[in-house]
């Protein structure tokens, strides 16, 4: 099969799409010569085929990336890895329109949403490479006869599985520590949304990494994502994405080289509106905290609970902001919200909808598509909603949120820790007393107060529960690329 094709866009017109493998720093087509399509979610109709890659695709990328972590990454200085990476950074600033073209056309999300998220993708390689000469041990003083200190080192080579909510975005988040700190890379993009990855695999060799430091392969999880995370070469994965698949990563990486593993999942987050709250302030942050991203956003405030004293208001102010926000064309500047990535997280989300109206919740405003192409989904409010409700205990990752009634801090506490999950939370109040106690009281990786999706690259961000284990994101992350060795030098004489 031909390794690209020329798409267009609305931003770029005309471009060149790559579909192969990126493995060494070349394009090249699969061993089975396996495809798979690629469906415009606002469309529905096939974009393009790419190349499927298999357990053998995954044995060649990982070989490459093997003899180049023994071999050129091994000796290039962290000053030059650093450089490697900030000028990645300068090549995908003077491509962002097509990059976010191409995220729009692939993902759904707006254009003006994806734009935002090359500019982060941008900053965190940037942050990253600022990082990568800054990787210091140190030295422990125990006698005066002996010499000790630590050395952190690269773990190795690290697969990647990221998702199709953010494609671009988790691309960065998860090389940029991996490179930084002198590891190799084979990143697997999500089957949904492969099309932006293949488009920055064409800036690597551009930037001037050594063949095989960074390999990117598009592939199905059930296929590819278990060769890398049952693979006895792979040093570490990383993924992020639902929590069944994470569980199921970690026993791969359990039952063969006992790999390390980082796991960023799903959430069910609760976003508390006291009474005393800036009701316009709160009402849209809480339209941003579940409708950004169309919802498909692991750390989504899908959990309302606001204060009795002012939860007729809420409600009825919540459904007019929800109704304003515009559903449509991810190309139309004015877009909020574009279609769900697939038919089939459509059909998920549509799923949960019909549940909450079999088990008696009420909907707001919404329910139902938007349109009569493309997956579009009308933001959907649901009221009078109980703990056990299944909209209220399991991530429906759409633009569908729970909204329930409290009446004391100790309540909202409780309601706010009852799940499985714990990625974020938000607390709005203009009691910076209250804002600091429920803050601390949540059992989540990241509390927002008065504001909500605000997340930064230099800022660490990850789960309690099972939302996952390890930090990405901040100097944190750095700590999941290397490894400790402890050095002791004996100076004095012998001991016996």
């Amino acid at each position: 099969m031909p390794l690209s094709v020329q798409l267009k866009t609305p931003v770029t017109g005309e471009y060149t799409q790559p579909t192969g493998l990126w493995i060494n720093n070349e394009w090249v087509e699969g061993v089975d010569k396996k495809t798979f399509e690629v469906i415009n979610p606002a469309t529905e109709e096939v974009l393009c085929s790419v190349s499927e890659a298999t357990e053998k695709d995954v044995d060649i990328a990982v070989a490459a990336a093997r003899k180049a972590f023994n071999g050129a990454w091994r000796t290039t200085t962290p000053h030059q890895r650093g450089k490697y990476m900030t000028k990645l950074a300068d090549i995908l600033e003077q491509n962002i329109d097509l990059l976010a073209a191409v995220e729009s056309l692939d993902n759904g999300k707006s254009i003006s949403m994806a734009r935002g998220d090359v500019h982060a993708v941008i900053g965190c390689i940037r942050y990253y490479g600022g990082w990568a000469d800054k990787i210091e041990g140190k030295t422990i003083d125990v006698d005066h006869e002996s010499f000790h200190y630590t050395r952190p080192e690269p773990i190795g080579v690290c697969g990647q599985i990221i998702p199709w909510n953010f494609p671009l975005l988790m691309l960065s988040w998860k090389i940029g520590p991996a490179l930084a700190t002198g590891n190799t890379v084979v990143l697997k993009s999500a089957e949904q949304t492969p099309l932006s990855a293949l488009v920055f695999a064409n800036f690597v060799k551009e930037a001037g990494f050594p063949p095989g430091v960074l390999n990117i392969i598009s592939g199905f999880g059930r296929v590819a994502g278990a060769a890398i995370s049952a693979h006895m070469d792979v040093d570490k994965v990383a993924f992020t994405g639902s929590t069944p698949v994470g569980r199921a990563i970690m026993k791969a990486a359990a039952s063969s080289n006992l790999k390390k593993v980082t796991l960023e999942l799903g959430g069910k987050s609760p976003n508390i509106v006291f009474d005393d709250a800036d009701i316009e302030q709160a009402i849209s942050w809480v339209n941003f905290g579940i409708y950004f991203n169309h919802g498909q956003c692991c750390c989504a405030g899908s959990r309302v609970y606001v204060q009795e004293g002012i939860y007729d208001k809420f409600i009825a102010a919540f459904k007019k902001r929800a109704e304003q926000n515009s559903v449509g064309d991810p190309f139309d500047e004015n877009t909020f919200q574009g279609p769900q990535v697939s038919k089939l997280q459509y059909d998920r989300i549509m799923g949960y909808i019909e549940a909450g109206k079999k088990e008696g919740a009420t909907i707001e405003t919404g329910g139902e598509r938007h349109g009569d192409k493309g997956y579009f989904i009308k933001p959907t409010i649901f009221t009078n909603v109980t703990a056990d409700m299944k909209i209220m205990r399991e991530e429906i990752f759409g633009p569908v949120v729970a909204v329930a009634k409290f009446k004391t801090e100790e309540e909202v506490i409780h309601l706010g820790n009852d799940s499985s999950y714990g990625l974020a939370a938000a607390v709005h109040t203009k009691n910076i007393n209250t804002a600091l106690r429920v803050s601390n009281e949540l059992r989540a990786g990241t509390v927002w107060v008065n504001c909500y999706n605000l997340i930064n690259f230099q800022v660490a961000f990850g789960g309690y529960k099972e939302s996952g284990i390890g930090r990405e994101l901040g100097e944190a992350a750095l700590a999941n690329y290397t490894q400790n060795k402890s050095v002791s030098i004996r100076l004095g004489g012998a001991l016996f």
